[in-house]
């Protein structure tokens, strides 16, 4: 199968995030059968998904890992004027659906050159690394990488094929989300001495995250990003009942996305803190009930420059790309990958700002400039 042929299969495959990807994983798992090549699932906590991994070529050091993640983002309430799980080919060039440049068009290159991996005479190897569920906060990435680090030859370099349209990236925000959930007690808003109002605390701390927002704008300034500091979201709010009615729970959405030089502990550490000390005290004071819990819905690492690291300069040598090195705000698996001392950077066909859209998008043209890539970098593995 040729790479739009597999385009067109994976398309097909609805891996919608927080979704089982297993029947996508079966699909490649066939095609690596078929190849003789050895692979590996790696298994969510509730077994409903699974990362990937593959490698071709010998058992050394020096190779290099080609990573991506097999699920997409949903389409339910976009205005999508054809079926987003079947590809469409249109006559500029064109290719329409749902995952195309995010990023199941660098899968469909990857796995397309799965004969020319094994023709040729690898000296240093190919490693495949496919996860699950990145869209939702690269929930699959940290096991996948510590399972790799684990079982493979330590690779020279990781590159991640997001789409960057073929761009070399070195740098991206974190992504740190968060759900505050506030349990009180509940009475009649006549009796508020008897409660513990649960929506007025979720209310202070909401404050406290308006106020650390613009006192971040302030902090350390990286001019390469738009805007050029962290940021901070205040997403969803929803708690209460009834008027007259003291409420007992509320729930706070939020999320902040740091520059790397930013340290993304502390500003977690920070708001815990005040929760803690000042909003607390002041929830039991009635009743003497209350609780606040911070749950973690997504975490994802950011990626900071290597000064000229190995990946860069493999990715710069095979692309042609001589211009600065580039940054984006949105996360990848990539800091995962490099937190375990890995050389990483993000490289691949497609722009992200036809991903998430309806009706997505990529040019034929970047799978064929992913496709040059791949090819070259089978040229230098067997060198």
């Amino acid at each position: 199968m040729d790479t739009l042929e597999l385009l067109d299969a994976l398309v097909g495959m609805d891996t919608t995030a927080r979704h089982p990807n297993l029947h996508l994983l079966g699909f490649i798992e066939a095609l690596l059968d078929d190849h003789g090549v050895p692979h590996e699932r790696v298994w969510s906590p509730d077994g409903t998904c699974a990362n990937l991994i593959a490698r071709i070529g010998p058992a050394v050091e020096g190779g290099v890992v080609l990573s991506g993640h097999t699920d997409c983002v949903p389409v339910a309430g976009q205005p999508w004027s054809r079926d987003p799980f079947a590809m469409h080919a249109a006559d500029d060039g064109r290719l329409y659906g749902r995952g195309v440049a995010d990023m199941k068009g660098f899968l469909a290159v990857v796995l397309a050159a799965l004969p020319s991996m094994l023709a040729a005479d690898l000296r240093r190897p190919v490693i495949l690394a496919f996860s699950y569920d990145e869209e939702v906060g690269t929930v699959g990435a940290p096991s996948l990488v510590e399972r790799l680090v684990a079982t493979q030859p330590r690779p020279e370099s990781v590159v991640i094929g997001e789409p960057t349209s073929m761009e070399v990236v070195t740098a991206h925000k974190g992504v740190r989300a968060f759900t505050t959930v506030v349990d009180g007690r509940d009475a009649h808003s006549s009796q508020p001495q008897r409660a513990a109002n649960a929506v007025a605390a979720a209310a202070r701390i909401a404050t406290f995250l308006d106020d650390l927002a613009i006192r971040l704008e302030t902090a350390a300034a990286d001019e390469r990003f738009d805007p050029p500091h962290t940021t901070v979201n205040l997403a969803t709010i929803e708690g209460g009942q009834a008027i007259n009615i003291v409420p007992r729970r509320c729930e706070l959405a939020w999320e902040y996305r740091p520059v790397p030089a930013d340290d993304s502990e502390a500003i977690l550490d920070e708001v815990r803190r005040f929760a803690d000390q000042e909003v607390l005290p002041r929830l039991r004071r009635g009743s003497g009930d209350g609780r606040i819990e911070f749950v973690v819905d997504a975490m994802a690492r950011a990626l900071a420059d290597e000064d000229g690291g190995p990946a860069e300069t493999l990715c710069r040598g095979l692309t042609g790309y001589t211009g600065p090195s580039r940054t984006v705000a949105f996360g990848t698996d990539g800091g995962h990958f490099q937190a375990a001392g890995l050389s990483t950077v993000v490289c691949g066909p497609g722009s992200i700002d036809q991903a998430h859209v309806a009706d997505e998008w990529i040019e034929h043209a970047q799978l064929q400039a992913a496709e040059a890539f791949v090819a070259g970098l089978l040229e230098r593995l067997s060198s």
